[in-house]
């Protein structure tokens, strides 16, 4: 017998989720990060000794090995900047994103 049970991902009604809620989001986006991004790193591969730290401390796991550096996949990137601040070599700059 299992103790797991399988819950409908958005009929609200079947799922027992009372109707006196806020409001839940039903619909999926279909905007990714780097769609409203206002800063996005860049690598100086000069500098990159392909540590890891910054893939380390990404939290949306947007940096992508290549085969001397590190670099971001720019459509999940958020441009928190926290790979930049945590980079020990000083290898990643934050710039503003071009409207």
């Amino acid at each position: 017998m299992s103790r797991h049970h399988s819950y409908p991902l958005f009929n609200l009604e079947q799922a027992g989720v009372p109707d006196d809620l806020c409001p839940v989001a039903t619909v999926v986006s279909p905007m990714l990060p780097g769609d409203w991004r206002s800063m996005r790193p860049v690598v100086n591969r000069d500098k990159c000794v392909k540590c890891a730290v910054c893939w380390l401390y990404c939290p949306v796991q947007c940096v992508e090995e290549h085969a001397a550096w590190f670099d971001f996949n720019l459509n999940t990137c958020k441009g928190c900047g926290i790979c930049a601040n945590e980079c020990p070599q000083r290898a990643i700059t934050m710039i503003g994103e071009v409207q």
